[in-house]
């Protein structure tokens, strides 16, 4: 091969290459070709003297200079005269003519290749302290209207969102289903959350926090583990650890989850966290009201934060040195969780203080009168515990981990009764795992809607009722019809038998609360909506997650809602500070209190709960209002 061959070759293989980078190389490559034409054409005028008729023969600088303005202009040659230099003007201007219109059509092509790419949102994001919401499910529109309404104190708060969905299609339907976003921006684009290139769109290295929903489809936990993996070890991540908040379904992949995140990731187990729940309000009335009432920004939140007036000073001293706040616990030098510790634990130089409050700006301890009615608190009492009859009707993938967490809870001699229709639920009964021998399990086969069959169950007759979705084998809304007929079904029941029946009831879809309050069930527990709620909470405070997982553990402490006659007299209104006081003597945190009262308001439908009260306040309670503690036992 020939060196000019050659040359060409390699001329040739430089094109393409800049053909296929974009509109930038390609200007580059018709700026070079022009000062090519106008280099050789000022070159030929100079060497070969051709001049205007008449005119004096012109330098390269001149005949470069001549050349570039025809090159520019095709009508400034309608001046020249003289063959010879109309010859070369007239090759300049057909060269430029050739690079200006290949100039123009570069040019549109790129402008119109970047509106798609803002119409597809392909385009980078450019904000910064911005909430990233990664993969898209029924959840999101929950976790949105949360972050709204924890960003209305903040100046220009944006969300951005990626998903493999269509970016108008996203906005359509958030506008649709999101209704007021207050001060708050979205901005979506379209895109693999697992792709180390699509994540850099969302500018994860500038971000406030990061939520990565389980995304619909199979195997979502994968998706979930890959884009966590794909954020912390990005070759162009930043050096400050990032606030990751995700979403895992099964809780065997929690250990793979928590390898690949670190300490910058906060996992919300999301299946172990409703069943949880749901145990927990089963056997509490109301309970569910306080962790919605803890887990979403419309009300008391519970922060983590330094205060170093407590230093020295013991818990329960601390705990007393509020009136509008409730320490709860405190998180040691090394980051870990400790809520209702010993009431003589003394606070240490570096410890954060958790506490509930409406606002952290809200949160001041100390210069408060503190009065307490000594006289009211009552001596602590041995509780006793007896056998328990639980009826599941309905079953889904929740229904295992449902059935081994009430048989930590549950005294000897109890019994769960399952019924319901699956395909698999025979099978999945006889592999149930039970953490003790204390609870016999029986099951029927049985269409949980239907009356009879329901009659033929005896279900007065049980301490607990619990309601679950067929989520697994149902789309979400006719598995939420089913059990509004299950729920409609139960009340009958128990006006026919002329008792109440304490009912908890799992509903997939937030919508269905209102249509299912007409059942008058003891509580609801919404998916889909708890899930929001945590993710939403976790991606604000970085030990939201642990803090859930001690409230939820059998072997933390715990939220329960105790009769107020156990620790004050009900004759003469009290403080708080005297139900706090009463409490501490018992190893316990006094939160609130569920107090109904005929004709009061209840605007966010809480039942009576109310959590962090001032303590100051006298009121007077009956035998039927519960104080709400966090306790070990």
């Amino acid at each position: 091969m020939s060196k000019g061959t050659a040359w060409g070759a390699r001329l040739r293989y430089a094109f393409d290459r800049s053909m296929a980078a974009g509109p930038i190389a390609l200007i580059g490559w018709l700026a070079i070709i022009s000062l090519i034409v106008i280099i050789l054409a000022g070159a030929f005028l100079a060497i070969t003297q051709i001049a205007p008729e008449g005119g004096e023969p012109v330098s390269f600088i001149e005949g470069a200079w001549e050349s570039l303005m025809r090159t520019m202009d095709a009508g400034a040659m309608g001046g020249d005269v003289g063959w010879g230099f109309r010859g070369v003007s007239l090759f300049v201007t057909i060269a430029g003519i050739f690079v200006f219109s290949a100039l123009i059509g570069v040019l549109s092509a790129g402008l119109e290749n970047k509106l798609e790419d803002l119409r597809k949102g392909r385009s980078q994001v450019l904000e910064s302290d911005h909430t990233i919401i990664l993969n898209w499910s029924p959840s999101i529109f929950d976790v949105i209207s949360e972050l709204v309404i924890a960003n209305t104190s903040r100046r220009k708060p944006r969300i951005v969102i990626m998903a493999s969905r269509d970016k108008v299609e996203m906005e359509d339907e958030i506008a649709t289903k999101v209704a007021d976003l207050k001060n708050t921006k979205i901005i979506c684009r379209s895109g693999d959350p697992t792709d180390l290139y699509d994540l850099n769109i969302v500018n994860p290295q500038t971000s406030r926090s990061v939520i990565v929903l389980s995304p619909e489809g199979d195997d979502p936990d994968s998706q979930v583990i890959k884009s966590v993996l794909a954020l912390v070890n990005g070759p162009d991540r930043r050096a400050k650890p990032y606030q990751i908040a995700a979403e895992i379904r099964d809780s065997s992949n929690a250990d793979v989850a928590r390898i690949v995140g670190g300490n910058e990731l906060q996992l919300i187990l999301a299946d172990d966290l409703i069943s949880r729940i749901v145990v927990h309000s089963s056997r509490q009335s109301g309970l569910s009201a306080v962790y919605s009432e803890l887990l979403d920004f419309d009300g008391c939140e519970i922060y983590t934060l330094a205060q170093p007036d407590l230093t020295g000073k013991s818990f329960a001293a601390a705990v007393m040195a509020y009136e509008t706040s409730t320490l709860i616990g405190l998180c040691d030098e090394e980051g870990k969780v400790h809520l209702n510790p010993a009431p003589s634990r003394v606070f240490k130089d570096g410890e954060r203080a958790i506490i509930i409050a409406e606002d952290d700006d809200a949160i001041k301890s100390g210069n408060n009168e503190i009065r307490i009615e000594k006289e009211a608190i009552l001596p602590v009492a041995a509780r006793g515990q007896a056998p328990e009859r639980t009826l599941i009707l309905g079953w889904n993938r929740r229904g295992p981990i449902i059935a081994y967490e009430l048989s930590r809870y549950v005294a000897p001699g109890s019994l769960l009764t399952i019924a319901g229709d699956t395909p698999e639920l025979e099978a999945e009964i006889a592999a149930l795992s039970i953490a003790n021998g204390n609870m016999a399990i029986d099951h029927h086969i049985i269409d949980t809607s239907n009356r009879a069959e329901l009659d033929a169950l005896d279900i007065p007759s049980y301490d607990h009722v619990l309601v679950l979705g067929y989520s697994d084998h149902m789309a979400p809304q006719p598995a939420d019809t089913r059990t509004l007929v299950t729920l409609l079904q139960l009340r009958k029941i128990a006006e026919k038998a002329g008792r109440h029946i304490s009912v908890v009831s799992e509903m997939t879809d937030v919508r269905n609360r209102e249509l299912a309050e007409v059942t008058r069930a003891d509580d609801f527990v919404v998916s889909n909506k708890l899930v929001s709620l945590m993710l939403a909470q976790a991606s604000e405070n970085e030990r939201m997650a642990a803090i859930f997982d001690e409230l939820l553990d059998e072997d933390g402490s715990e939220i329960y809602m105790r009769p107020v006659s156990e620790y004050v007299t009900i004759g003469e209104p009290v403080t708080f500070y005297t139900l706090c006081l009463a409490a501490l003597r018992r190893g316990e945190v006094a939160i609130g209190y569920r107090r109904q009262r005929e004709g009061d308001a209840d605007p966010r439908r809480l039942g009576g709960v109310v959590v962090n009260p001032s303590k100051s306040e006298k009121l007077l309670y009956s035998a039927s209002d519960r104080v709400i503690v966090l306790a070990r036992e």
